[in-house]
């Protein structure tokens, strides 16, 4: 699985996730989806804007871990009949 790294990355620059969004010019929704890694991918404009507002290297953001996530299935709506 790979994870995205950007709370720790903030937390060691003592930066914000709003001045992150500010600073990069991306959505604040775009950089929420990566962070609680809800994207379905990044595309390397956004990774780069990132690396050079946090003047990291991309495998500072992206790492791999062997461990899956489990995704939850959404449960079934019972229905009540009367």
């Amino acid at each position: 699985m790979i994870e995205i790294q950007l709370d720790e990355l903030l937390e060691n620059r003592s930066r914000s996730f709003y001045w992150l969004a500010k600073e990069t010019g991306i959505s604040h929704t775009t950089l929420w989806r990566l962070k609680k890694g809800k994207a379905l991918g990044i595309n390397f404009e956004t990774l780069e804007k990132v690396c050079e507002a946090l003047k990291c290297q991309p495998g500072d953001v992206l790492t791999h871990s062997n461990s899956k996530k489990i995704l939850k299935k959404p449960s079934p709506k019972t229905r009540t009949t009367k």
